[in-house]
């Protein structure tokens, strides 16, 4: 059987620029040729860079996104909307959505959010391991929520059909977020902190407020927020405390992969995300809820958040 797949969030491109390798085939966790194993195939790529000091490296990894694409015409495209995605899904070729992660990358700035809208970013994670002008962060020690600028920001996400990504987020952040948002909002790659305890998994309030909010959670395959010393066993547990609370349309596929250093036993690739399908299955879960989880839900937020996209944007 072949499964589809709508991942919420990868680092293959800060992955490619560091090690100069090519999106079809590499030695990273994601390229082209493994992924097509997946049918249809949906990712977002994630713009990302630890060190910020300027928008340089967003420029950088867009320039590798449109090259690598361009260079394979044959196998995907460059996508800004669920329909887009259909269609491409339609011709056999993966459906390439852009996020930022860090909205230090656009430099909190909101004339430079709606230039990354209208290259074709549609997902934008607020922060990532530490404060900005926007809010606090996971790691950091302010407990600092939204500021006035982070809920600009967050509005004019909405405005522009920009999905509004809290992973990393501070927790009063996530709750100034949740209090914002109008629509769907979601956690690209971010587990259960019931089944294993680490801060940047989402407690089971947090996870209702994004299922109340029509959002999903990423199941993240990073070892350090699945358990210790995990297998996919252990990543099945994630989706199914999240499908015991309600979730079972708010739960999608973020696997954080080429953005992490230590994954599940018995997972090495893009390729082998199709255990934890078969692994559902043979818990008697339905294809169906198992195809959500792995396409649908996430599609369903894509669809409902980004069909304001302008004709400029092309």
């Amino acid at each position: 059987m072949r499964w589809p797949l709508f991942d919420a969030h990868c680092d293959t491109l800060s992955a490619m620029r560091r090690s100069g390798q090519a999106l079809w085939r590499n030695d990273l966790h994601v390229d082209l040729e493994r992924g097509r194993v997946f049918a249809p195939w949906a990712q977002f790529f994630a713009i990302f860079e630890q060190n910020v000091l300027s928008q340089g490296p967003f420029w950088d990894q867009y320039e590798l996104f449109l090259g690598q694409i361009g260079a394979e015409m044959e196998h995907a495209v460059f996508c800004r909307t669920a329909e887009e995605a259909k269609t491409v899904a339609e011709m056999g070729k993966v459906a390439a959505f852009l996020s930022v992660e860090g909205a230090e990358l656009l430099n909190c700035d909101l004339d430079k959010l709606a230039e990354a809208h209208r290259l074709g970013v549609r997902m934008v994670t607020l922060t990532w391991n530490h404060a900005n002008a926007l809010s606090g962060a996971h790691m950091d020690a302010s407990g600092r929520g939204l500021s006035e600028l982070g809920r600009r920001f967050v509005r004019t996400c909405q405005d522009l059909g920009v999905i509004v990504d809290v992973s990393h987020l501070s927790e009063p952040g996530f709750w100034d977020v949740a209090e914002e948002m109008e629509g769907p909002f979601v956690a690209s790659h971010s587990n259960s902190k019931a089944v294993w305890s680490h801060s940047r998994n989402l407690t089971d309030a947090q996870f209702l407020a994004i299922v109340k909010a029509g959002g999903v959670a990423g199941i993240n395959l990073y070892s350090k927020f699945v358990g210790d010393d995990p297998d996919v066993d252990d990543v099945i547990a994630h989706v199914e405390h999240f499908w015991s609370l309600g979730g079972e349309r708010s739960v999608a596929m973020g696997a954080d992969l080429d953005g992490c250093d230590a994954l599940p036993r018995g997972i090495v690739g893009i390729q082998d995300l199709e255990q934890v399908a078969e692994g559902l299955l043979r818990r008697n879960y339905g294809e169906g809820l198992v195809r959500d989880l792995f396409y649908n839900n996430l599609l369903r937020v894509v669809e409902t958040v980004c069909s304001m996209t302008n004709a400029n944007t092309k």
